[in-house]
């Protein structure tokens, strides 16, 4: 449609670096990722892609691809070193996310800011145990209020949490994020919980404080795979299908959108719990006011989204220590004749994309929707300029949300990610899924657009797709392209290793010649005493 929003996103954490710069605090991934074995090859985000001095180099990257708007996410420890709005606040990190809204209004940009994406302060976690605390809602509440306050005469587009699942799942229960707790059966729901709450009360904020003013909107990003039954005949396999996409997507949407959790989550999780011999579910409980406060605490729908799952029943037997994964009562398979263009995770499914934007539509009454997040990654190890399967899998979901824009499900924007290749949590490096190429080993880290830059920027200019010629010559041109940086970058690459030559053996080789005249000047004066 007329208006549909192109973008690319990104967060910060994971392209900033200066981590501890400027007067930034401590985040529970900077603690997370110093501690050994942690990481993929203990590789950390304290340099990233360096995005926190190369903010007007990177606008020019987004004016390059044309995009409408841009998904960045704020720290809130750059801010807010400890995270208490009272003990202090940090007018660098301010002044440094000012000067970053102000170049992408200048380059006609609109900011799509994301108040979280997993960096929560350490001091947060040290002393209060982080989102399994409920001081966190006001902690959380104070720190929204000041970006409003910042820069909210700018910013019309607010996501509270990206993807809340991975942080209350990973983070608590898991352990594979930060702060990387293994706390059993309770630990994500409590987490979830908290976050949930404090979503709502953000909304809340906004709508009574700030809406007037600055007239914009607030919502939420929920990352979610769609979740198809392995036999669509079978009862047991279609119920199956529908626990995972309620445990997934349900978990976070339904209490924003009908006021409670699932009843498939709060069957399920209570009757394990009774299972265990516990008083009461794992699962928390709404009281009567709180579901009407958080029902409708959001102005659109954020979706991140990436890839399918085929869904079977499969019955857990009884566990002392039962937890999430056990809870929902299904298994999860993939069709091994299914794309892979990256990592074994991430298989390109993009009919799954269309059935969960209708799902979305049917459960939670048509919300207007912006896809937050959708993309592919490579493996680090073989950089792909001619990135064929990110082309791919662009055309395949991007197609499917057109086919569900005519099934009537209200899509005003698409997001794809991302836009720099960055660091991907607990997988260090070793996962790309940037338009951008970054030379990691090059200490001035240089960009280098892959081939779906310039598809991407055909799609966003065209507002689609024209017809099946056009985009097929839009294919053959972005692989000429890329074949010509990609001889640039290994020019680029030579040049790097000649000065790692330069600026390291030479200077080792020359202390040694020092050594060894040295040692021979000394024997032969020995010799000659």
């Amino acid at each position: 449609p007329r208006g549909f929003l192109w973008g690319v996103g990104s967060s910060a954490y994971q392209t900033e670096g200066a981590w501890d710069k400027d007067g930034k605090g401590p985040s529970i991934w900077d603690t997370f990722t110093h501690q050994k074995g942690k990481v993929l090859r203990n590789e950390t985000g304290d340099s990233a892609c360096d995005g926190y001095y190369r903010v007007k180099e990177d606008i020019q990257l987004l004016k390059e691809l044309k995009v409408n708007h841009y998904l960045l996410s704020i720290s809130w420890p750059r801010i807010m070193p400890t995270g208490i709005k009272t003990e202090q606040l940090n007018e660098k990190g301010i002044q440094f996310y000012n000067d970053t809204i102000n170049s992408l209004l200048e380059n006609n940009i609109t900011p799509i800011v994301s108040l979280y994406h997993w960096d929560l302060p350490q001091v947060l976690q040290e002393k209060y145990g982080g989102w399994q605390n409920i001081s966190m809602i006001n902690y959380f509440n104070d720190y929204a209020n000041l970006c409003f306050e910042k820069f909210g005469d700018r910013v019309k587009h607010w996501i509270t949490f990206s993807n809340p699942w991975a942080v209350a799942e990973n983070g608590y229960e898991t352990g594979e994020h930060a702060p990387g707790l293994k706390l059993g059966g309770c630990g994500a729901y409590k987490a979830a919980h908290h976050i949930i709450k404090t979503h709502a009360k953000v909304w809340h904020s906004y709508n009574s404080t700030w809406r007037r003013e600055q007239q914009g909107m607030v919502g939420i990003s929920l990352t979610s795979g769609w979740g198809e039954p392995v036999d669509p005949h079978s009862q047991m396999d279609r119920d199956a299908a529908e626990r995972y996409i309620q445990f997934h997507l349900g978990w976070f949407a339904n209490p924003i959108y009908r006021g409670d959790y699932p009843e498939v989550m709060k069957n399920y999780v209570g009757r394990k719990s009774a299972q265990q011999g516990l008083g009461t579910s794992r699962l928390p409980t709404f009281s009567v006011q709180e579901k009407t406060y958080i029902k409708g605490t959001s102005d659109f729908l954020g979706i991140g989204h990436f890839t399918t799952r085929y869904v079977l029943q499969k019955t857990f037997p009884f566990l002392q220590v039962s937890g999430y994964h056990t809870d929902r009562d299904l298994a999860e398979l993939v069709d091994p004749n299914w794309p892979v263009p990256g990592p074994k995770w991430l298989y390109s499914v993009p009919w799954g994309f269309r059935r969960l934007l209708n799902f979305i539509k049917t459960q939670y009454g048509n919300p207007l929707i912006y896809v937050t997040e959708n993309g592919v990654s490579e493996p680090a190890q073989c950089p792909q300029l001619c990135d064929e399967g990110r082309i791919q899998y662009l055309k395949g979901y991007i197609n499917e949300i057109l086919k569900a824009l005519n099934d009537g499900v209200n899509v005003r924007g698409y997001t794809a990610w991302s836009l720099l290749d960055k660091f991907e949590w607990n997988k260090g490096f070793s996962e790309r899924f940037g338009l951008y190429h970054i030379d990691f080993t090059n200490k001035n880290k240089p960009r280098y657009p892959k081939a779906s830059v310039d598809y991407y920027k055909e799609i966003i200019s065209a507002n689609g797709f024209p017809n099946p010629r056009e985009v097929e010559n839009w294919h053959r041109k972005a692989m000429e392209t890329c074949s010509a940086t990609h001889q640039h970058l290994a020019a680029d690459s030579l040049i790097t290793h000649m000065e790692m030559v330069t600026e390291i053996v030479l200077p080792t080789v020359f202390t040694l010649c020092i050594l060894i005249c040295i040692v021979l000047l000394i024997f032969y004066l020995r010799n000659q005493s």
